[in-house]
């Protein structure tokens, strides 16, 4: 064994590391001297040998060789595929230790990058499993050496197809139509799409179910809307599975790794699924923006309605309100609810879903936060903000500090933005951070979701360097 020490590390040396951590990306985090080493499938309480991939003055990537320890809290993966596919980072990891990874990410995160000297953070919030939660899973198709049609997730790193006909993070109702659509695609001749020449058609299969409902949609990502036959197929499906209610196309035809395209036409059945979520009723698109794990976004709205303990006299606002997910249970309990959202079509799905659920006290409005924000004409009591991973635009959190709702909550997908958010918002004491509850919508990933709440005052904050 070659084990430089590590001011003379090379790519391709082999060390032994200790895992202390874990880092947002779902890697196990050791020391060897003064240089931090990332190693994948490797959890805290490991000793590992490790195999350097990518040597950096400060740090190193590794690969797992051998375990020379292994950790208390590292299980047997429940997924045959695990040590392959892309799709979970976690499964290795007894799923106590992984929400207090979670935990522990986000107060790192909030205290190394928003400043906060003791960041109150509460357990992680769960919903009623680990396994079996995911209500949506878009495949991507490939063919095996044999001219087999293959659908899975990559392997991890690459762009090696690991070909699945059951996922264990998927609702299993939603297994049969994985392992059997490959088949029907096969036999009806449809080229699979190769995305290094940009040739073939048939691109991603996409499965979406409602959890309490059971109604199913099939979506097909094609590069052109020329499938012979997709017609007869799509009725044999709807046939086949009784909860399946709807099969449709999406055209990408762009050579791009975003999945899906703007245009998605209803082949047979229903263009949407119907889910029942908070007790309301939604109308959900093959594309619509919807939380995968619906259990786990019901026990976050909970904590959310709890908190603000609304009175029914509060004013709203719901920015990057999607399809009403959050804004329309919400809006049970205020005098007013208003709704901002840049896709049009979302906006139209949300005010649809309103009228089906007979809610009159909301109106949604088209257009960039930022600019819609300043143009309210009236002050909200609460912001409800649930922006994409890349957080809020700076414009949004300058209007937000200079019309002062008494209340913010920011929900966020991605730790590192919301700490840089919540900084900013907390800064000269205008803002006190007074809770923030992570709660797992991705058990078996190192994703964390968050709702921070936030109350207008110029009580101490509880932060340094900001």
């Amino acid at each position: 064994m070659n084990d430089r020490t590590s001011d003379r590390w090379q790519q391709g040396d082999l060390v032994e590391v200790s895992i202390t951590d874990l880092n947002d990306s779902g890697d196990g985090v050791g020391r060897v001297n003064s240089r931090v080493v990332f190693i994948p499938d490797t959890t805290p309480g490991d000793r590992a040998l490790v195999r350097l991939v990518r040597v950096k003055p400060q740090y190193a990537y590794g690969k797992l060789q051998q375990l020379l320890e292994s950790s208390g809290d590292r299980i047997r993966p429940r997924c045959i595929v695990a040590d392959k596919c892309g799709g979970c980072q976690w499964q290795h990891i007894a799923y106590e230790q992984q929400l207090e990874a979670k935990r522990h990410q986000v107060i790192q995160t909030l205290q190394r990058i928003g400043g906060f000297a003791d960041p109150p953070v509460d357990a992680v919030l769960t919903g009623n499993a680990d396994l079996g939660y995911r209500n949506k899973a878009t495949y991507p198709l490939g063919k095996s050496a044999t001219g087999q049609i293959q659908a899975g997730y990559y392997q991890k790193g690459s762009h090696q197809l690991i070909n699945l006909n059951q996922c264990p993070v998927q609702d299993p109702r939603l297994n049969p139509l994985l392992a059997e659509v490959k088949q029907d695609i096969q036999q009806q001749g449809w080229r699979v799409y190769d995305e290094k020449h940009h040739r073939g058609q048939v691109r991603h299969l996409a499965l979406r179910i409602g959890r309490r409902t059971g109604e199913m949609l099939l979506t097909l990502v094609v590069k052109n809307w020329d499938l012979p036959g997709i017609e007869t197929q799509a009725q044999e499906w709807l046939d086949r599975y009784p909860q399946l209610v709807g099969v449709s196309l999406n055209c990408q035809s762009d050579r791009t790794n975003v999945i899906f395209g703007s245009e998605t036409r209803c082949i047979a059945g229903h263009p949407y699924l119907l889910e029942i979520f908070a007790g309301l009723k939604f109308h959900v698109l093959p594309d619509t923006f919807f939380q995968v794990y619906t259990e786990a976004a019901e026990a976050l709205l909970q904590e959310i309605t709890q908190h603000l303990n609304l009175q029914g006299c509060e004013i709203l606002v719901d920015a990057y309100c999607g399809i009403g997910t959050l804004t329309l249970p919400l809006a049970q309990k205020v005098q007013q609810a208003i709704g901002l959202e840049v896709q049009s079509a979302a906006v139209e799905q949300a005010q649809n879903n309103a009228r089906l659920n007979q809610i009159t006290n909301t109106t949604f409005q088209v257009g960039e936060v930022e600019k819609l924000l300043p143009q309210l004409e009236t002050t909200p009591d609460i912001v409800l903000l649930d922006p994409p991973r890349q957080g809020c635009d700076r414009a949004v959190i300058e209007t937000l500090l200079q019309t002062q709702p008494q209340r913010i909550v920011y929900v966020s997908c991605k730790a590192a933005t919301l700490a840089r958010d919540l900084k900013l918002l907390c800064q000269d004491g205008k803002y006190q951070l007074t809770r923030v509850q992570p709660a797992d919508f991705f058990p078996q990933t190192a994703h964390v979701e968050c709702a921070a709440f936030l109350e207008n005052g110029s009580r101490e904050s509880g932060m340094s360097g900001v």
